[in-house]
């Protein structure tokens, strides 16, 4: 049986697949991954809402192409990407390790020397797709003060359990963590 959970995301209707973690706990699996108008509906919502600001960080992979809606609509020529696995041109980055709850291991936090500088003394906004548990959001905030950079804001698409009660994001609709 194929349970899906429906929702209203600022006008635009999303049925989220209920698929189990290792943990026991089920969630509402959202995936931006190759849809294109769910994409698009979701960075320009975003954008926004958005205090001003100088640059997005994001990490890869699902927030990548919510990041690059929401430059695109900022203006931005550049944005920021964490990558989850160290590239041969980002020997001289930082890094920030974290523990995700779809994920369940440490993962590592990568940023390149290029987007070190772009975040150095600018006021940044951290996108992504889902806040559940702040794991990764705890990772992305660690990497832009390593920069140097002055996080203004923090949005998300979705608010995923006891994320929902947060006053220091920003989101579009929330979703539950089922048992």
């Amino acid at each position: 049986m194929n349970e899906i959970y429906t929702l209203d995301i600022c006008g635009y209707e999303a049925r989220l697949p209920i698929l189990p973690l290792p943990s026991g706990v089920r969630i509402c699996f959202f995936n931006l991954h190759g849809d294109q108008a769910l994409t698009e509906h979701c960075g320009k919502e975003i954008a926004k809402r958005l205090p001003p600001c100088d640059v997005i960080i994001t990490a890869e992979s699902k927030g990548l192409q919510l990041a690059h809606v929401v430059a695109r609509e900022l203006g931005q020529h550049y944005y920021a990407v964490c990558r989850k696995s160290k590239k041969l041109y980002m020997q001289d980055g930082i890094e920030s390790s974290v523990r995700s709850i779809t994920t369940g291991d440490v993962q590592t936090l990568y940023l390149s020397k290029h987007d070190v500088d772009l975040l150095k003394g600018k006021r940044v906004v951290i996108v992504d797709d889902v806040v559940s548990t702040g794991g990764s959001l705890i990772g992305l905030e660690d990497i832009v003060k390593k920069a140097d950079g002055i996080i203004v804001g923090k949005a998300f698409v979705l608010a995923e359990g006891d994320a929902a009660k947060r006053d220091d994001i920003l989101y579009l609709a929330s979703i539950p963590l089922l048992k």
